[in-house]
């Protein structure tokens, strides 16, 4: 792609974008500034209170952040595009933004795999909690659920450098690895290949929480403390995962399975939904179902 630098490729437009995006500027900028305050807010109230800086609490403000970084990598360019009526990017600005895009929604899952088995420590073995889940070993998930994330993207988006380009326009509001896979006129079996293996990964990582909870659900039939515990930890972990494996699977629906012949709303939809709906919804459940996060934002808004 470096032969093309001086090419900007077109974006989809938003459906009847001339006549509404001022409408769309303004309810895009309020989602934004709300994703921004809610994970902001959160992650201030865990990084304030001592009695908070436990791992869960941690890997939650870890789960704050990459929602603020990966609201950045779109949003910023959208509202930037509607507000000028102009759905263009350069081809480095796209790489930056699928690697943004990318590393976050990989780093998420990591994320919600780590509070899973930190759940899972927790609860089936209390009484080694604190020596498997010390500072160290929350230093060690924290540097993976980044680490690796961002070295399997961009392994990806090396493979995408290599690939000469005879299209230039992406049918998605946003840039992504595959929709920019999709205009090389060469052969992508690498690239096809590298996708499933992340595929795989992501499925590997659904495993490990498919048994940290079968576990779990083991572990609490014995003990009604036991079950005490995993409602009151547990169900926004669930809620939370409930809602990102639904993202994912409509961005993956979208990006290799979708077609010209879908609905227009429903592709920005699918599009849109691993963006705007793990990020909103995460600190508003964590906030609303943890009883500690819950009292030490009541205190801190009664401040």
């Amino acid at each position: 792609m470096e032969n093309i630098s001086y090419v900007k490729f077109t974006l989809m437009e938003p459906q009847n974008s001339k006549s509404y995006r001022h409408v769309y500027f303004t309810c895009f900028l309020a989602l934004y500034i709300i994703i921004l305050f809610l994970n902001i807010w959160l992650s201030v109230v865990i990084a304030l209170e001592r009695a908070l800086h436990e791992p869960m609490y941690i890997f939650l403000c870890n789960l704050c952040l990459n929602g603020i970084y990966r609201a950045i990598g779109f949003y910023p360019k959208f509202l930037h595009d509607l507000i000028l009526d102009s759905y263009v990017i350069t081809p480095n600005m796209c790489v930056i933004q699928t690697f943004v895009i990318y590393t976050s929604v990989m780093c998420e899952s990591c994320t919600l795999t780590v509070m899973a088995y930190d759940r899972h420590v927790a609860i089936c073995k209390p009484l080694n909690y604190h020596t498997k889940m010390n500072r160290f070993s929350c230093f060690i998930l924290l540097a993976f659920c980044w680490t690796v994330p961002c070295i399997m993207v961009f392994i990806g988006v090396s493979l995408l450098r290599r690939l000469a380009l005879c299209k230039y326009h992406i049918d998605k509001l946003y840039c992504d690895n595959w929709s920019m896979v999709k205009l090389s006129c060469e052969s992508t079996v690498i690239n096809n290949v590298y996708g499933f293996v992340l595929i795989i990964f992501y499925f590997g990582l659904f495993v490990v929480i498919l048994v940290s909870y079968i576990k779990l659900a083991v572990a609490c039939k014995a003990s009604l403390e036991c079950r005490r515990k995993f409602w009151q930890t547990c169900l926004p972990h669930r809620f939370s995962l409930v809602n990102f494996n639904v993202a994912m699977l409509f961005d993956l629906m979208y990006s290799r399975y979708g077609s010209s012949d879908f609905p227009e709303d429903l592709r920005n939809f699918l599009a849109l939904e691993i963006i705007i709906v793990p990020p909103l919804l995460n600190p508003v459940i964590y906030g609303l179902k943890l009883k500690e996060v819950r009292k030490r934002i009541l205190k801190l808004c009664v401040l």
